[in-house]
């Protein structure tokens, strides 16, 4: 196996734009630049690979055919409705179909690096897309890419593939299409589905028939920050992946935990987020022999946030994390400004935040967070043959 990391990377991603719409492909371009000005994408075994688009044959594995059509036809039909398209969440716009492909067919090309060898690591941070469901879009998504890689590792050969996913939002459209599928875990983290889009998520939901243990949700509360956060991470991740021994870590890295993020209420900051991306490398290399395939997600402070969180990201996945003091380069700021220019510009890659936590203990009188984590745990560590009372685990 190389012991390099793909980046999945062309201008032409950039074509998935729902035009007047928090989801901005400027943060994309944003974070592929400040990620080029810091050297990050010219480190040794790194490559960048412009992705083709997936097939019908790819996105069929998770989309019903006639969802694909609806999704082909619609910008072409002024009186389409359905689907879930058309919504204010999920605009028609031209080439709906041809630049969702092309983000499923980035995760597809991650995936298919890590599982053959070709790379350690591979990152695709246009993708995401965790809402789409078989039949609608959601959410902002119009094809579930994230799904769409699950599925080809295990058209490959994979026996557990295990999917972790720290978007504010519940990562409710690849639960669904892995709900009853025992290969596949996936845990998410999000805000309480009480207070936030999907409405999904709830501790007990464990997985389908014969995939008893197979999803792991841990709801929190509004306003959890790095520390609470971190805490129900470290009380929860680890655990449930040791017991399940995937071969290959897929992840989805939305960005919007973050306290400015204007669509969710949890707190953390871009240090916070950096120390979720270490461990979940050092999950994968412990677990997976280092195979990790990372994905965006959501992220809607597009120049105050998803650059950095993102470049950290690629970061990580491709050798040493950015310091954090270190300054964003003068050259990136004046993108950002051009690009953005009522939005404030951040000049370095740190929030000046103590990523510390306290470790979870069964004892004592707990807040909201560890009320969260311990209805998780005991919700679903029995199924996964562990004991929600040892901190141990």
């Amino acid at each position: 196996m190389s012991d390099g990391t793909v980046v999945i990377w062309d201008e032409s991603l950039l074509a998935y734009d729902l035009g007047d719409h928090p989801l901005d492909p400027v943060r994309v371009e944003l974070t592929i630049a400040l990620a080029r000005e810091l050297g990050i994408l010219d480190r040794p075994g790194v490559r960048v690979l412009a992705p083709t688009p997936a097939d019908d044959v790819a996105l069929a594995r998770v989309h019903r055919p006639d969802y694909l059509d609806a999704v082909r036809a619609a910008p072409h039909d002024p009186f389409f409705s359905g689907y879930g398209l058309g919504t204010s969440d999920n605009p028609i716009f031209d080439g709906m179909h041809e630049s969702s492909a092309l983000v499923a067919g980035a995760s597809l090309a991650a995936a298919e690096a890590v599982w053959r060898g070709e790379a350690r690591r591979a990152v695709n941070v246009a993708g995401g897309l965790h809402h789409a469901m078989p039949s609608r879009a959601s959410g902002f998504c119009v094809y579930n890419d994230p799904a769409v890689a699950i599925a080809r590792l295990l058209d490959l050969g994979a026996e557990r593939v295990a999917y972790v996913d720290v978007d504010v939002h519940h990562g409710d459209g690849v639960q669904h299409i892995f709900y009853e599928d025992p290969r596949v875990l996936t845990i998410s983290l999000h805000e309480t589905p009480l207070a936030l889009f999907p409405g999904t998520g709830f501790s007990d939901e464990t997985g389908g028939p014969g995939a008893e243990g197979s999803a792991v949700n841990l709801p929190l509360p509004p306003g959890t920050g790095d520390a609470g956060w971190l805490r129900a991470f470290h009380a929860t991740v680890p655990a449930a992946l040791r017991a399940f021994r995937p071969q290959v870590l897929v992840t989805q890295c939305g960005a919007d935990s973050h306290r400015l993020d204007p669509l969710a209420d949890l707190r953390l900051s871009v240090d916070g987020q950096l120390a979720s991306y270490r461990a979940m490398r050092a999950l994968a290399d412990e677990l997976c022999d280092g195979r990790w395939v990372a994905t965006g997600g959501g992220g809607y402070a597009l120049v105050e946030v998803v650059p950095r969180a993102w470049t950290h990201l690629l970061a990580v996945a491709t050798g040493a994390p950015v310091e954090p003091a270190t300054l964003t380069p003068p050259a990136w700021r004046a993108l950002a400004r051009s690009r953005r220019p009522e939005r404030d510009v951040p000049l370095r890659m740190t929030d000046d935040a103590d990523d510390s936590y306290e470790p979870w203990q069964p004892t004592g009188e707990p807040d909201g967070v560890d009320r969260a984590i311990l209805a998780t745990r005991r919700a679903v560590f029995p199924l996964l043959g562990l004991d929600p009372m040892d901190p141990a685990v």
